[in-house]
């Protein structure tokens, strides 16, 4: 097997088999190749291990990353990297005119997935796994539905235009003279000409209305919460 490639299994054949037999390997076949992960010894030990410690495979691994991250995600994630020319491992072959010969190759690791994937990505994956499972990194899930912050900071600041432009415009005007009589104060409070309202909804329209004017708010108004609080003095001498 050489560096980086995948080989699929159950290749080999016995030609007398029926199509049919034939058909059904092809897509078992297809279903999971092995790939051959060139990465470095350290790495590769490191990736052991987890897999050991969760009590998985290292396709395990790989394919829990590649279904919960995006592909361009992991493509932008940092690779991990081949090994260096020094990092090499040491196998003896088991077939071939040359069996039971050493041979140094590059440490890797093998990998079981389905077929069209890319060692490189496999390798990524891994690394990021890694990184999980350390602490270095983390997955927060968040809706795809969900607007972005600056969008939503736009909304609300145009809401509170809205509602500033509303206020302004429904407010009443401060009269000239001040508040001198009970329709005077009334009207200042926001009820209709020839209300008599008793004195809890007095109370309770003075609170929204001082909440609403009171010079320390965002739409405060030195005028008119003054004459807000002459209409509520003079309703309280006449009427509370």
């Amino acid at each position: 097997m050489m560096d980086g490639f995948a080989l699929g299994t159950d290749t080999l054949r016995n030609t007398g088999r029926s199509s049919a037999s034939s058909s059904e390997d092809d897509v078992k076949s297809a279903r999971k190749l092995s790939y051959a992960v060139p990465c470095s010894s350290r790495f590769r030990d490191a990736v052991l291990e987890m897999a050991a410690e969760r009590e998985v495979n290292v396709g395990d691994l790989a394919r829990s990353i590649m279904l919960t991250l995006s592909p361009h995600t992991i493509k932008g994630a940092t690779d991990p990297g081949e090994p260096a020319e020094s990092d090499r491992e040491t196998v003896v072959l088991k077939s071939g005119p040359s069996a039971g010969k050493p041979w140094r190759r590059k440490p890797r690791l093998q990998v079981r997935l389905p077929a069209g994937h890319d060692v490189v990505d496999i390798r990524k994956a891994l690394g990021i796994a890694l990184e999980l499972h350390s602490g270095d990194r983390e997955v927060r899930l968040e809706s795809t539905a969900a607007p972005e912050w600056p969008e939503i900071v736009h909304e609300l600041e145009e809401k509170v235009a809205r509602l500033q432009v509303t206020i302004a415009t429904l407010a009443f005007e401060p009269l000239k003279n001040g508040v001198r009589t009970q329709d005077e104060a009334m009207h200042v409070l926001g009820f209709v000409p020839g209300a008599r309202p008793d004195s809890k909804t007095i109370k309770a329209r003075y609170r929204m209305m001082a909440a609403i004017h009171h010079p320390d708010s965002e739409f405060g108004d030195h005028a008119r919460m003054s004459q807000i609080n002459q209409a509520m003095s003079l309703l309280r001498n006449g009427l509370l």
